[in-house]
């Protein structure tokens, strides 16, 4: 059993090293004084500087996030509803449906920004940011699905006709009774569909216009004439961000009201 354990904390290990490693190194680099990655010279901020001082690349950072928040929300929203409506169906459909929203799950990111691509020029739609939403919208709704669909099917219903009986109205029974059940499923949701939004390459590549990009497309544009230590500097914002949101997201999952818990319907 000893050895089993210690098996496990080696591999472990080794996963974490392989995972952070390469981005330590980012971070690691963002402060160094030379020109490049090649060598450390020296420590200083310089490069901290020089990013705040590009407003374009703030700007770009700014579009980012902003578009990431909203395509979640709206995702959230369309794809908590989609839940329940897809249980409510009978279980051909239900299968059926899945079958389909499990196919975008799995479908190539550049089959899907393709799509999207050729969708949009056949309907005369300008590229910029309206698409690359839309685009970021219909990808995240699959991974909302898939995440509140659990909960509202262990979800106990007579709780829902019992809200009825009382005379609670349909909006006071989601309000009351399936919203708060449904909640770790909501957020966990609108995390990952953030998440998803805010790396995403290739189908915001197929989609995004001259008058609009986000990170990871201008990260690829500056990479081809050759990485500055700029750009490490903004990674090791990015990942400081992302720890605070990971953190953020185990203070609200565990402050949320968990499943199963009786509702007030009085």
């Amino acid at each position: 059993m000893k050895t089993k354990n210690s098996l496990g904390k080696i591999y472990l290990g080794l996963i974490l090293v392989v995972l952070y490693a390469p981005i330590l190194y980012l971070v690691f680099y963002a402060f160094n004084s030379g020109s490049n990655m090649s060598k450390f010279t020296g420590f200083t901020l310089a490069n901290f500087t020089t990013l705040f001082q590009d407003n374009r690349l703030i700007l770009i950072v700014v579009q980012t996030f902003f578009l990431a928040f909203l395509s979640s929300l709206i995702a959230t929203i369309i794809g908590t509803f989609g839940a329940m409506y897809i249980e409510g169906l009978k279980s051909k459909g239900r299968n059926t449906i899945l079958s389909l929203n499990n196919v975008l799950m799995v479908s190539p990111d550049v089959v899907i920004g393709a799509s999207f691509l050729i969708l949009f020029t056949t309907v005369g739609m300008q590229l910029g940011f309206l698409s690359v939403l839309l685009s970021h919208i219909a990808f995240s709704i699959p991974i909302v699905v898939l995440m509140v669909m659990p909960l509202y099917q262990e979800m106990d219903k007579s709780l829902i006709e019992a809200s009825y009986d009382l005379g609670a109205t349909q909006a006071q029974t989601l309000r009351e009774v399936i919203f708060p059940y449904l909640t770790p499923g909501i957020i966990a949701g609108f995390f990952m569909a953030f998440t998803y939004s805010l790396d995403d390459f290739a189908v915001t590549f197929f989609v995004t216009g001259n008058d609009f990009t986000t990170l990871s497309v201008e990260i690829y544009s500056r990479a081809r004439e050759g990485i500055s230590l700029e750009i490490n500097a903004l990674s090791a914002i990015v990942f400081l961000f992302s720890i605070l949101l990971v953190i953020g997201y185990y203070f609200i999952m565990r402050d949320s009201e968990t499943p199963g818990k009786t509702p007030n319907l009085t």
